[in-house]
């Protein structure tokens, strides 16, 4: 009852998530079509690898279908896991792709889209109606009906196959993202800081960039062009040279002149 309520406990949990998958079941064709074909024909060999690999290749963690399930931990999982995960992809392979599923979105808060809640919704639909048809047909015994029950059961393998070969590629670039192969990780180690001492006149320069030296160039810029005082092209042509201003003779005037002979200091 406890392990139950834990399980509904998470599946809430999981509607408040944030991140988003590395690329959606739409595109998982074009992200990486070898191991979509891959994981359509040789499905539980990709899901037994694909769980190893969520668990970091450490099975001592492993459990019967990540835990989410009533056996988990009851099938003598820690002396034989690689046994166990073997039977468990074979004998109830969607649990085991679920599973893996549930274990990618739980560590990285992955949710999921509307889109893929409707491509994995149609799939459960469509098997569901399948199953409903086969018993319709086995209880009246129409033939029309069994040979729709057949045709509508054919398909809905069909989807069934290519839906869980697009999620456990999607699985798979989600744990190449998380493993680095796309580039840096997210998640980088920071650099050592340094302590600046009060016997340091300048601190250490963490986190920054290099400065250039006082009186060097900053940031690429070449320098301004070297000239003297006043610049060669001042004063502007029209304008007096240096050395004859103000005009000869125009100032002072000459003793007597000013103010205008016969008007006094007010014009008078």
């Amino acid at each position: 009852m406890a392990s139950s309520q834990a399980n509904l406990d998470k599946m809430q949990l999981r509607q408040s998530y944030r991140n988003l998958w590395h690329t959606d079941l739409t595109s998982t064709i074009q992200a990486d079509f070898p191991y979509c074909c891959f994981a359509l024909w040789c499905a539980p060999c990709v899901s037994y690898m694909l769980r190893k690999r969520a668990l970091y290749n450490d099975m001592s963690r492993y459990v019967c279908c990540a835990g989410y399930m009533p056996c988990s931990g009851r099938c003598g999982e820690s002396r034989c896991p690689e046994f166990c995960l073997a039977t468990e992809v074979l004998l109830c392979f969607g649990n085991s792709v679920a599973s893996t599923r549930f274990l990618l979105q739980d560590e990285f808060n992955i949710q999921t889209t509307k889109c893929d809640n409707c491509i994995i919704g149609f799939m459960l639909c469509l098997q569901q109606v399948a199953c409903i048809f086969s018993i319709v047909a086995a209880i009246v015994g129409s033939e029309e009906l069994s040979e729709a029950s057949q045709i509508l059961s054919c398909l809905s393998d069909m989807v069934y196959c290519s839906v869980c070969a697009c999620m456990q590629t999607q699985h798979k670039v989600e744990m190449d993202k998380r493993d680095g192969k796309f580039g840096p990780q997210p998640m980088a180690v920071p650099p050592m800081q340094q302590m600046s001492r009060i016997d340091q006149p300048i601190p250490p320069p963490v986190g920054y960039g290099s400065q250039p030296a006082y009186g060097q160039p900053y940031g690429g810029y070449p320098p301004p062009p070297a000239q003297g005082y006043p610049p060669a092209a001042y004063p502007p042509a029209g304008y007096p040279q240096a050395g004859s201003y103000p005009p000869p003779g125009s100032y002072p005037p000459p003793a007597g002149s000013y103010p205008p002979q016969g008007q006094g200091y007010y014009g008078k």
